[in-house]
């Protein structure tokens, strides 16, 4: 289950909306693969910051966003929360055991 914090009180004064996922996942293999293949869209909005972490030999990919606005900051995580669905689907796609395997099911 993925949780998210919302950061209090900001940091950045530029950018006073931030919020961060944890998303666990079956393997770091699988967290380092979904961190590579979604860090190749930059973000359109020059209001909004996205930076991806994927620790070495740890499950969980943590995506921060930082944004001017709280309504910049939903869209933009909205926006991600759909690529990362269509990336899980390719990678189970393309491996069909991978996510059975790793969740051993």
């Amino acid at each position: 289950m993925a949780t998210a914090t919302i950061a209090a009180p900001p940091t950045d004064p530029e950018y006073p909306h931030s919020l961060t996922i944890s998303l666990p996942l079956p393997s770091h293999h699988l967290a380092d693969t979904i961190q590579r293949a979604l860090n190749v869209d930059q973000e359109i909005s020059p209001l909004v910051q996205r930076t991806y972490t994927a620790a070495p030999d740890s499950p969980i990919l943590r995506i921060h966003y930082k944004a001017t606005t709280a309504r910049m900051l939903r869209v933009a995580t909205n926006g991600m929360f759909e690529s990362l669905g269509t990336v899980l689907r390719v990678c189970e796609e393309l491996d069909v055991d991978v996510l059975e395997r790793e969740l051993g099911e």
